[in-house]
């Protein structure tokens, strides 16, 4: 299944695509995001990508604070952007997660992973990517098991304005090393392929 759209009314202003995206009643599993002002429903992730989720919180479980977390479902709010994107892991203070909202602005976050899956693997490459980087997030993980000459790891770093630089990159299989506050080797050979 691929990616789905809701439409909304042109010209709406933030604070109405963020209540379109509040009470859109998706089928529980699904991802509900706001992308370049589109409201977007995302199908429930394959096994492999879970699994790959699975792996790399487990290993980023060893070196982070007490007060920080990694979570698969928060969203970040990035309202320049019109975009509310959930990425597939995120590492923030806990303290950032605070009020009775269902969303954190995007700058709090210290690391977001996301992992491709074949119906949205653009958006994961392009316009969140840009995205992240605009909110000043520091670092920014793609695990894509979609890419044309087979599945990568690419580390970003260093935004400036809607570009990261790359870090690193490589081939599943290959050990991607995370910065500090980090100082982790992501260990790419525990994934699955596709």
């Amino acid at each position: 299944m691929s990616a789905l759209t809701v439409g909304h009314e042109p010209g709406q202003g933030w604070d109405d695509l963020v209540r379109l995206w509040e009470g859109t009643d998706a089928p529980e599993g699904c991802k509900v995001e706001i992308i370049e002002g589109v409201v977007t429903l995302s199908p429930t992730p394959s096994n492999g990508h879970n699994d790959i989720a699975e792996t790399v919180q487990r290993q980023l479980y060893s070196v982070i604070a007490a007060d920080w977390g990694i979570y698969q479902t928060l969203a970040l709010a990035l309202p320049s952007r019109h975009g509310m994107y959930i990425p597939d892991l995120v590492v923030v203070p806990k303290d950032a997660l605070f009020g009775d909202k269902n969303h954190i602005p995007a700058d709090a976050a210290e690391l977001v992973v996301e992992i491709t899956s074949q119906s949205n693997a653009g958006h994961d490459r392009i316009t969140k990517a840009a995205g992240y980087a605009q909110a000043g997030i520091p670092l920014h993980l793609l695990i894509d098991r979609w890419a044309p000459g087979g599945p990568t790891v690419t580390l970003y770093g260093e935004p400036t304005g809607d570009v990261y630089r790359t870090l690193t990159a490589g081939k599943f299989g290959e050990a991607v090393m995370l910065p500090a506050p980090f100082e982790l080797s992501i260990e790419t050979s525990l994934f699955p392929g596709r």
